[in-house]
Order: C-alpha cells, then structure tokens, then sequence
C-alpha cells in the first residue's frame, strides 16, 4: 500500500496527523508517524558517518571515509587523496616498497605550504596564540609563497616573519625575541624576511605602543592592577613629554614598570622584569635613568606610594 503524506512549504509530515513528530528508521530509511505509524517517506538517504568511532580505538584510527576539511589555501582545496601507512602484505611489493605513495598526488608547492602551516601552528600554540592569529599568518604565508618574492629565503623563516606580522595586525603584538624563542630561525633573519614581506605585499603595520605589551608583561610578573595602570599611565607620559627619545617601546615600558614597582609594595628587580620583557638590564637602567628626574610628574596622582618618590632607587 503506498503511504500517502502531505507536503507544507517543503516540510514532509503525516497527512492525519501534520503535527506529530516523525520518527527515523534509519535502517529501512524509513520516516514514520509518531500517532498512526504510517510510513511518511521511504529510501531516505542517511548523511552521517557510516562507522561510529570512539575516542579511545586502537592508533587513533578514524574508519569514517569523510576525509578532513578543505583547506581554500591548498591547491584544489585540499580535496586530494592521502594514502596512509600500509599495515598487509598487499600494500608492498616483492621487494617491501610502498605500492602507494603520496608523493604522487601532491605537488611540491602544496608539500611546502603544509609544512609551513604546520611550523606556523607549532609556534603559535608555544606561545598561545588564538586560532584567527594563525589563519591570516597562514593566509600571509600563502601570499607570499605564490608571489614568489622571496626567493632563497627559507621558509621557516617567511613563516615565523608572517606569523610576527600577524599578531601586529591583530593587535596583539609579540617581540622578535618572542617569535624567535619559539622559532629556528635568528632574531636577524626574521626581521629581514620581516621588511621584504610588507614590501612585497605592499602592506603596512601599525607602530606599536608601550600599552600593546604592559598588561602582559605586568601579568607575567604577578603585578596588581594598581602598578599595572601605574606603569601604564608613566610609559605614556614619559613619551608624551619627549622624556625617552629613541627608545623603544619595549624598553620604555620595562622601565616603567620597573619605577612603578619601586615606589609599591609589590616589587621586582631589573633582572625579573627584562627576562619577560626581553630586554638586559642596562637597557632597562638608560630608560630609567631619563625618567627618574621626572618622576613627580609621571606618576598618576591617585598613586598609593609604599615609599616616597625620593626614596626611588637612583642609577
């Protein structure tokens, strides 16, 4: 007997029963009616996963034949075959040679820019750093890469130069020297591979501030708030008013935390501060040098003082 059923601006349901939910055997691939068991639909295609798969198999082997997501970034979006490992005696030959092998489906160009999203994935998790950080790294790289601008640069380096660049744009900067904690390439090489990537891609950066890195450096050093807003509110006077020309914002904001830590309860040396910002301690006492005959003026005027400001340590 065929089921009869009743179509609503494309809503299959009973035609007795329109507002019954419909139950799936997705065995027979039927759709039945909850009421009266009539059979609503029939030879319904299933769209989920033909295997069910758990997190604790053995080798973490996944049998569901879906394949990974595309990669837009990837020549033919990724939508390749990737041959795994052979584990019988079919997938050798007579001599123990791989019969298959994935070298024969993908381009060198794609080999190279897997690698480099791998390295740019790699450092950006060291240093916890947000996944829409390493997607426009990745897109820089992949620029670059097509561009072919850079020519006989490696390409960890143009992947640790893009992945600087990155976090400039997003604005949460990171130094060379943090980039190059996490990278195998010299703090020189990437500010090189750095320059030529903004020229080739005829794109910009925007200066960085002593505020980018003061609440993380202050952070990292278990500093409360009250130094924290101290030391930002110092930084920034002290290059409102010329105090510390040719410094780099890096600098300035450890000296500045460091006369913000000074004058609270809660304080730090030279060595403690430039380990997380990184910079040596000489760099951090010719900053401080310039700002301590300053210093009635740079602190904020609701400043708590642990000690008084001519008690500050001179240089």
């Amino acid at each position: 007997m065929a089921s009869s059923s009743r179509h609503d601006a494309n809503k299959v349901c009973c035609s007795h029963h329109p507002d019954a939910p419909l139950i799936e055997d997705y065995r027979a691939g039927d759709q039945i009616c909850s009421e009266c068991g009539l059979v609503v639909g029939d030879r319904v295609i299933d769209v989920g996963s033909e295997w069910r798969t758990f997190s604790n198999e053995k080798n973490g082997v996944d049998p569901s034949r879906v394949g990974g997501p595309e990669n837009p970034l990837l020549g033919g979006s990724d939508l390749t075959t990737m041959i795994g490992p052979g584990r019988g005696d079919a997938s050798f030959d007579s001599f123990g040679v791989a019969r298959y092998q994935n070298r024969r489906t993908m381009s060198s160009s794609d080999r190279a820019l897997i690698n480099a999203f791998k390295e740019i994935a790699s450092m950006a998790d060291r240093i916890n750093l947000p996944r829409t950080i390493v997607d426009r790294a990745n897109n820089l790289f992949k620029q670059v890469h097509d561009r072919k601008n850079l020519k006989g640069r490696s390409n960890d380096a143009k992947a640790s130069a893009c992945l600087y660049i990155a976090c400039r744009q997003e604005g949460v900067p990171r130094t060379f020297k943090e980039i190059c904690a996490v990278s195998k390439i010299s703090k020189k090489e990437i500010g090189r591979c750095f320059k030529l990537t903004l020229k080739a891609l005829d794109t910009s950066v925007e200066l960085i501030t002593t505020g980018d890195f003061m609440s993380r450096f202050c952070s990292n050093l278990g500093l409360p708030n009250m130094v924290q807003k101290a030391s930002t509110h110092i930084a920034k006077k002290a290059v409102d008013l010329d105090i510390v020309p040719g410094r780099s914002p890096i600098s300035i904001a450890a000296a500045a935390i460091y006369m913000a830590s000074q004058a609270s309860e809660d304080k730090r040396s030279q060595k403690e501060i430039g380990d997380i910002a990184g910079v040596a301690d000489v760099t951090i006492r010719q900053s401080y040098k310039l700002m301590y005959p300053h210093a009635s003026q740079l602190f904020p005027e609701d400043f708590k003082f642990a000690i008084p400001i001519e008690q500050l340590p001179q240089m």
